[in-house]
């Protein structure tokens, strides 16, 4: 399978949600007074410095070598100047003051405004996350996202240019797109070469165009354990590129799973996800065992939760798939994390 690279940075993100905010589109799937618990109403000043402050309380702040604040859920660069500026001056003197290093945003990729983001950079904005969402002209058509593919290309483009770190976020699952075109679209994603990207597998969300379409059977969303294997594929070829993938599944939020119709969310599935990828990494070791044979596996101690997986469904999967029983699992700090040794 080749080498797997999963880094990722530590880094401690404060979210601020502005719900639709700046969206010149509804686009079929989305909901995020739903998704968030948010409604734009209640996008406060006093609301996002005391999201701020809870934050400084916590105990784990200090640890991480890296902090931001994030303004997600909207479009950012399709908020009006004064608006943009407004949000950023409230938060900027915790920049200032080097309690946060830089502020994160997501965006459109159709909303690029040079002005806009010579202000955004001027108050510390270092990070643009694109909703790009497919790289196919179809699933973005029948989604009624409202931009293109070309939109991403010249978004990437124009975000690099400016030496902004840059995320992409995508939804496998959309309509007008197989499991085997999102993989192939992906391609596409990783000669962008984006500094991170979410995985969102597509859920039908109470309240929205999609949940009509699932109502009237025109939608299908993908099971659970389909999405598990779609996203764990794809972030091995991303992170085998070097592309962390930074997020899988939607955050958990108060209310959320009321508000799940259908489709692949549980509140574990980043863990499956990782669980799945270990499991696909360390399968080559096992080519040799004869069914029926009882073995010992020694292994990295961080990497025990993965084999073991969500319920013990990774390690009972292992011996059932293969017919074997493992009677004894060791640990040595020495063996590299996704890895095992196999005797």
């Amino acid at each position: 399978m080749g080498t797997y690279m999963a880094k990722k940075e530590r880094q401690f993100i404060v979210p601020i949600f502005i719900p639709n905010m700046g969206c010149p589109y509804r686009c079929i799937f989305c909901n995020q007074a739903k998704i968030t618990s948010y409604r734009r109403a209640d996008i406060k000043d006093r609301l996002i410095l005391d999201t701020i402050k809870k934050a400084l309380r916590s105990k784990r702040f200090h640890t991480y070598p890296k902090r931001e604040i994030a303004f997600f859920g909207g479009n950012f660069m399709g908020l009006k100047k004064d608006i943009i500026e407004h949000l950023l001056k409230l938060v900027f003197p915790y920049i200032k003051d080097r309690l946060f290093h830089s502020i994160r945003v997501s965006t459109r990729p159709d909303s690029m405004d040079q002005e806009k983001l010579n202000l955004m950079i001027q108050y510390g904005v270092r990070c643009v996350e694109l909703g790009a969402q497919s790289m196919k002209e179809k699933a973005l058509f029948l989604a009624k996202r409202g931009h293109g593919v070309s939109d991403t290309i010249n978004a990437v483009n124009f975000l690099k240019k400016n030496d902004l770190k840059l995320g992409l976020q995508l939804l496998p699952g959309l309509p007008g797109e197989s499991r085997s075109e999102f993989l192939k679209n992906l391609e596409k994603v990783i000669e962008l070469l984006p500094d991170m990207v979410r995985l969102y597998p597509l859920v039908v969300i109470r309240g929205t165009a999609l949940e009509r379409l699932y109502m009237e059977g025109r939608y299908r969303p993908m099971g659970l354990y389909e999405a598990v294997e779609l996203c764990a594929e794809s972030c091995i070829r991303l992170e085998n590129r070097g592309i962390p993938v930074i997020r899988i599944g939607l955050m958990s939020s108060p209310g959320l799973k009321d508000e799940i119709v259908a489709g692949p969310w549980h509140e574990s599935f980043g863990f499956m996800v990782r669980s799945r990828i270990f499991h696909k990494l360390i399968r080559p070791k096992f080519k040799n065992i004869t069914p029926d044979s009882e073995i010992k596996i020694t292994i990295n101690p961080k990497d025990i939760p993965l084999l073991i997986g969500y319920k013990r469904e990774g390690i009972e999967g292992l011996e059932k798939d293969l017919n074997i029983r493992i009677k004894e699992i060791s640990i040595d700090s020495g063996i590299l994390p996704n890895s095992i040794k196999v005797q």
